[in-house]
C-alpha cells in the first residue's frame, strides 16, 4: 500500500473582500475517501485546486508526505490525479495523443496498462483513436478520468466527478472509486448524496464562514 498522507494546518481563502473559508484544518491518509460539500458557490472547488497545488491559500499551510517524506509543491503533479469540470483537453487531439502530449509536457511516465483498462471500464476503447471534438460532453468527463490515472497517481481529487454523466458513466466512477479507495488517497467535492457516500468522512465547508 502506498504511505501518503496530507495535512490542512488553519487554511483560509480570501478573495478580495469575501472570505471563503477561515481556518480548515484537517488530516487525510491513503486508503480512505474524502468529502468535501457545500452548496454551489460555497468554496468546494476552490478548497479542492488548494489542496491539488492549483491555487495558493490566503493563510495556513498544507504539507504532503509520501513515505514520510515531504513532497515539495514542484512535484506535487507526480503524485496527483485531478478531475473537475474546468479542466479542458484538446479537441484537435485524439484520446491517446491527448494522453501522451501531456504525459510528455509534465514528463509523467503512462502506465499503459492502467490506461487500456480505464478505456475499458469507460467503454471508449474504440473511440480512442477519434479526436475529441467529435466527444460528447458525457464521453469528455469520462476521457478526464482516463487523463488523471494514466500515472498511477497515489493522490486522487475528483471535483464534481459524475457532472455530465449518465448512470453508465456513473457507474463506472463508483467502481473505480472502489478500486483506488484501497491504495490511494482519494478527495470527492460534490453535493450529490451518491457520490458522499462513498466518504469515510466529509467536510462542509459552510461551517467555516464567520457569518
Amino acid at each position: 500500500m502506498n504511505n501518503y498522507s496530507l495535512t490542512l494546518e488553519s487554511v483560509s481563502k480570501i478573495f478580495g473582500r469575501r472570505l471563503v473559508f477561515k481556518d480548515i484544518s484537517l488530516q487525510m491518509s491513503n486508503g480512505n475517501v474524502y468529502g468535501i460539500s457545500g452548496c454551489n458557490g460555497s468554496g468546494k472547488s476552490t478548497l479542492a485546486k488548494i489542496i491539488a497545488g492549483l491555487i495558493s491559500p490566503s493563510s495556513g499551510k498544507i504539507t504532503h508526505l509520501y513515505n514520510d517524506k515531504k513532497i515539495e509543491p514542484e512535484y506535487l503533479h507526480d503524485y496527483l490525479g485531478f478531475v473537475s469540470p474546468y479542466l479542458f483537453l484538446y479537441d484537435e487531439f485524439t484520446a491517446e495523443e491527448n494522453l501522451y502530449h501531456f504525459a510528455k509536457i509534465r514528463g509523467i511516465k503512462i502506465n499503459n496498462s492502467k490506461v487500456d483498462n480505464l478505456f475499458k471500464l469507460f467503454n471508449l476503447s474504440d473511440r480512442k483513436k477519434d479526436i475529441l471534438k467529435g466527444y460528447s460532453s458525457g464521453m469528455k468527463q469520462r476521457m478526464k478520468f482516463i487523463f488523471a490515472l494514466q500515472h498511477s497517481p497515489q493522490l486522487l481529487i475528483f471535483d464534481e466527478p459524475t457532472s455530465n454523466l449518465d448512470n453508465a458513466g456513473k457507474e463506472a466512477v463508483y467502481k473505480l472509486l472502489e478500486e483506488e479507495r484501497k491504495n490511494n488517497l482519494v478527495i470527492i467535492a460534490s453535493n450529490e448524496e451518491v457520490d458522499l457516500s462513498f466518504c469515510s468522512s466529509v467536510i462542509d465547508v459552510e461551517k467555516f464562514k464567520i457569518v
